[in-house]
C-alpha cells in the first residue's frame, strides 16, 4: 500500500477528486511551458480550501527567489519541489528562504544516475524518483515515462521518497510491489488530454496504489 500524490493540477473540481479520493499530497505546477501551469493567483484559490492533513506541494523549475517569493505570497503550500537542474546547495537556499521543506527531482535512466539519490539526500527533506526526460525535451517530468523499477529494488534512500514516472492506474500496483515506494506521484496516468485530469481516473489510481 501506498500513499498517493496527484500532481498538475488546474481545476478545483480535480483537487476535490483528489481529496475525496484519499490522495495525501496535491501538486501545482509554477512552470510556463507546461500545459498543467497555474499562475499564483490560481494556486492561491485552488490550495484553500484543502483540509488539514493533505499536503500541498508546488512545482518549480530552476525557480528564481522573486518567483518563489511571489508565489507563496498568494498560495498557501506545505512543500516545494524543485524539479530542475537546481544543485544542492540551491537545494539549501530554497529551504533557507522559503521555510519549507524541499523535495528533489531526480531523473533516472540507469544505474549511473543512482548517485544523485544519495547526493540530494543530503541537502534535501524528500526526494522524488522520476524518469529522466529524453534530451531536449521542454518538460523534465510529466512526460508519461517510465523507467526500469529494478534498479530500485533493495535501495534505500536517506530521505523519504516517491515515485514517479509513467505510472498508471494499470501499472502502479505492480510498481509499489517490486519497488516498496511508499508515495507514488501521477499527472499525465490521470489525464483524458494533456494537462485536462478525469475524475475516474483519479479514483483508479488512488485505488489501485492503496491495494
Amino acid at each position: 500500500m501506498a500513499e498517493v500524490k496527484i500532481c498538475g493540477l488546474s481545476e478545483e473540481r480535480h483537487v476535490a477528486a483528489a481529496v475525496d479520493a484519499g490522495a495525501r499530497f496535491l501538486g501545482f505546477v509554477f512552470f510556463p511551458k507546461s500545459p498543467r501551469a497555474v499562475t499564483p493567483t490560481q494556486a492561491a484559490a485552488l490550495t484553500a480550501e484543502v483540509p488539514v492533513g493533505v499536503a500541498r506541494v508546488g512545482l518549480f523549475v530552476d525557480p528564481s527567489d522573486d518567483l518563489l517569493r511571489e508565489v507563496l505570497d498568494h498560495a498557501a503550500l506545505d512543500v516545494i519541489q524543485l524539479h530542475g537542474h537546481e544543485s544542492a546547495g540551491r537545494v539549501a537556499e530554497v529551504k533557507a528562504l522559503t521555510g519549507l521543506p524541499v523535495m528533489k527531482a531526480v531523473g533516472l535512466s540507469g544505474p549511473a544516475d543512482l548517485p544523485q539519490l544519495m547526493d540530494y539526500g543530503v541537502a534535501a527533506d524528500m526526494l522524488l524518483v522520476d524518469a529522466k526526460p529524453p534530451a531536449g525535451a521542454d518538460l523534465p517530468g510529466g512526460n508519461g515515462l517510465a523507467f526500469d523499477w529494478r534498479l530500485l529494488v533493495g535501495r534505500h534512500w536517506l530521505r523519504p521518497w516517491m515515485l514517479a514516472g509513467g505510472l498508471t492506474p494499470d501499472n502502479v500496483a505492480e510498481a509499489v510491489r517490486l519497488t516498496g515506494a511508499p508515495v507514488v506521484d501521477v499527472s499525465s496516468g490521470v489525464e483524458r488530454a494533456p494537462g485536462v485530469k478525469d475524475v475516474a481516473l483519479i479514483r483508479a489510481f488512488v485505488e489501485a496504489a492503496r491495494s
